[in-house]
């Protein structure tokens, strides 16, 4: 496994020399390649999709078909056309002694991700990584190897046919000694970012000797307001909970208002179509289950655990509170930092929601699904960082990035 590392180190400096055109032609060859070579990419998939259980939340995160490569190849052209985030001048001085100091953006060096059961993740932190001068050592699910190796095999080539070090993207085995080697891979590894379970991101936290940045694990709110629309509402909780529901941005928990519970059955009732199981606490399982808006059988008594959880399925909590401050203490207690959004006609509770709830990304009568880097016009991402120190929300180019001081004198020396 050491080769690996040290074949990524030596990969920086060939990566410096590589011009903004020539990534920008790799990525837009890479993007070609993928949809030039669509079924062998789709036969690998199905080969990881058949050893998946298809009732399994992770079986959509898995599944690869012709819109999602295609989509794939449109964001790597995306990534390919976004300005160069490197030597941006982001302090510039003079000192009185006349040392000309300027503070500019620098690659990492060599990024580690570690990642389960999406093999889009491959080729997103790949396009990322290459626009942002940094070389990437992959760590994928033993669920997603055979389509994260023909990932890997279209690239080498169309980096090997431009004479480009194929080092500077590199997959470890699908094995558990890959990733402890990678946690342990002090002066090769810069930083590894996690991306995955909430189980995987406190491993990788708890035991990597390498800088981490935390990226993944969603448990979010929407808060519906005293003061919130229906129609909004509606679309909002369908939207957020069931466009896809594997995905770390869904909706986990709704938190209501008691003094707008009789709307309850109104709001959820476009979920009844996607047949999302409800648990919820006792007013809002009383309201639901005495009218026909809402299918019986998908309505259940909450228990404690259920709010915390990220489902990662057709299935949500409910809450009810007497007050928005009610709400933003739920969310403190149970949210994980991620997305959190509020549905209200009202801006000072909007205003308040905006500057209480701790998280990166904070909606005001919009779903919590439009959390993500190319939503947000960055970009593909390379996850959505839940943490406060460095990046947080989505990570795409320029989060990529740290700096270095370049100081230019003439002689001066210090007293």
């Amino acid at each position: 496994m050491l080769d690996h590392f040290i074949t990524a180190k030596k990969a920086t400096c060939a990566l410096t020399l590589i011009s903004d055109q020539q990534i920008s032609e790799i990525l837009l060859a890479v993007a070609d390649a993928i949809e030039q070579n669509e079924a062998s990419l789709l036969e690998a998939n199905q080969a990881d999709l058949d050893r998946m259980d298809q009732s399994s939340p992770l079986y959509d995160r898995l599944l690869l078909n012709s819109k999602r490569l295609h989509d794939i190849a449109s964001d790597m052209r995306h990534v390919a056309s976004l300005p160069s985030p490197l030597g941006k001048t982001l302090k510039d001085k003079t000192l009185p002694n006349g040392l000309h100091l300027r503070r500019v953006s620098v690659p990492f060096g060599v990024i580690g991700v570690i990642y389960e059961s999406r093999p889009n993740v491959t080729y997103d932190v790949f396009s990322l990584c290459l626009r942002s001068g940094n070389v990437c050592v992959l760590k994928g699910s033993k669920d997603a190897d055979s389509s994260n190796q023909a990932a890997i095999a279209l690239i080498h080539k169309v980096l090997a046919e431009r004479s480009i070090d194929t080092g500077i993207v590199q997959l470890l085995p699908a094995t558990h000694d890959a990733t402890a080697e990678m946690l342990s891979a002090v002066g090769y590894i810069d930083v590894c970012i996690p991306r995955g379970s909430r189980r995987l991101i406190d491993f990788v936290r708890d035991n990597a000797k390498v800088p981490v940045i935390e990226t993944g694990a969603g448990v979010v709110h929407a808060y519906f307001d005293k003061d919130g629309d229906i129609t909004k509402g509606q679309r909002i909780i369908n939207n957020a909970k069931t466009r896809r529901v594997s995905v770390c941005n869904a909706l986990d928990c709704l938190i209501i208002h008691k003094d707008r519970i009789a709307d309850l059955p109104a709001l959820v009732a476009p979920l009844a179509a996607s047949n999302v199981k409800i648990y919820a606490d006792q007013a809002a399982q009383s309201i639901l289950t005495s009218e026909t808006r809402y299918p019986r059988d998908l309505v259940f008594q909450a228990r404690e655990h259920h709010y915390g959880t990220e489902f990662m399925d057709y299935a949500m909590a409910i809450r009810t509170v007497g007050s928005i401050d009610e709400a933003l203490e739920h969310i403190a207690e149970n949210g994980s930092g991620h997305s959190e959004c509020i549905i209200t006609e009202n801006p000072e509770a909007a205003r308040l929601f905006e500057k209480m709830v701790d998280a990166a990304c904070v909606y005001v009568n919009a779903p919590t699904s439009f959390t993500d880097g190319a939503q947000f016009g960055l970009g593909a991402e390379i996850g959505i960082s839940t943490q406060k120190l460095g990046p947080r929300g989505p990570m795409a180019l320029e989060e990529m990035t740290t700096y270095k001081w370049l100081i230019e004198g003439n002689g001066q020396i210090r007293e």
